[in-house]
């Protein structure tokens, strides 16, 4: 007979496992298939109507698109088969190593509101009260919240030197697919999830207290509605058709160029664009870096001499925590004290 623990933890794995290997079935996830045939559609059009059509002339051949971004040199890169392969295991182990760790915005409502209703007093309000204006106004604003805290969330694993080492996983592919969205580590996916979790906490909570305690976001099937019409794009982040928004919207929406360009090696990109879906964030840290319409060309990957060794799921888990223990301290320049 199994103990009732070692049952829990089967169960669990096994529910975690079918879900990840299911994830075009589930509404949340990039994989969702919708979010997969937008994808393709999107890029299809990209391709068709964007930087194929150089100067006015026909567009390249279907037959050009797909050997460039479905062909096996990139879909069966040895990078691409790392981040099939780190998908799959982290899809068990995150949930059953981080995620009884993991709150959301609620949670961080409900610790504010226990720390300072005392001193505010009761909120005064009461459910259901709340209109078409409001919720539309919780909405955009949680969604503002939420874009914010992950790139509080990114810029920390970027400028924080040990949180960098785990965020060097991500950053170690060598080619972009859907997939690569998923090359987070542990420690890194905590992160990202924890920084939004505080920002939307905060926005729930004076929306719960000062417009109306039942207050919710408008959804569609289930997930927050913005964040359903920005996944529809969403998967481009992480694939390698260039799509750029045209000068004036780059300046104010991350598009996936945006984010391809964030993934080069090559060091006038090193460290820009860290936002996600606003480009405001990254315009006022000064690490915007606007793409122009026509491709650039430069290598993606870390652009250190362990490019290429990132290649296995046990180096994409220990290297982090190696890397950090070989590490000499930082000696003060002149002058400095430590």
């Amino acid at each position: 007979m199994i103990d009732q623990p070692l049952y829990d933890i089967i169960y669990q794995a096994s529910f975690h496992a079918a879900r990840t290997v299911l994830a075009f079935l589930q509404r949340d996830s990039f994989l969702y298939w919708p979010f997969l045939v937008s994808t393709l559609a999107i890029a299809m059009l990209a391709w068709r109507f964007g930087y194929a059509r150089g100067g006015g002339a026909e567009p390249a051949s279907w037959r050009e698109f797909f050997r460039r971004f479905l062909g096996r040199s990139l879909w069966w890169h040895p990078s691409a088969r790392a981040d099939y392969r780190f998908y799959l295991v982290n899809g068990v182990i995150f949930p059953l190593l981080v995620g009884p760790f993991l709150f959301g915005d609620n949670a961080i409502a409900s610790l504010l509101d226990q720390s300072l209703g005392p001193f505010l007093g009761s909120a005064g309000t009461n459910a259901g009260t709340a209109g078409v204006a409001a919720i539309l106004a919780y909405t955009v604003i949680f969604f503002v919240a939420y874009d914010f805290g992950r790139f509080v969330a990114h810029s920390l694993l970027h400028d924080v030197r040990i949180l960098w080492e785990f965020h060097k996983v991500h950053h170690s592919a060598e080619v972009l697919t859907p997939l690569t969205s998923f090359r987070a580590h542990p420690v890194d996916l905590a992160v990202m999830a924890w920084a939004p979790a505080m920002t939307t906490g905060v926005v729930t909570w004076l929306f719960h207290r000062y417009v109306d305690g039942g207050i919710g976001v408008y959804t569609f099937l289930g997930l927050h509605a913005i964040m359903w019409v920005s996944n529809l794009i969403g998967n481009l982040r992480h694939w390698q058709v260039w799509l750029s928004y045209g000068a004036t919207l780059n300046r104010w929406l991350i598009s996936p160029a945006h984010h391809q360009l964030h993934h080069s090696a090559e060091t006038r990109h090193w460290g820009c664009n860290r936002g996600f879906e606003l480009a405001i964030w990254d315009r006022l840290y000064g690490t915007l870096y606007v793409p122009s319409n026509e491709p650039e060309t430069f290598r993606m990957g870390l652009g250190d001499d362990t490019d290429g060794r990132w290649r296995s799921v046990g180096r994409l888990y220990f290297w982090p925590f190696w890397l950090l223990a070989k590490r000499q301290p930082v000696k003060p320049a002149a002058g400095e004290t430590q």
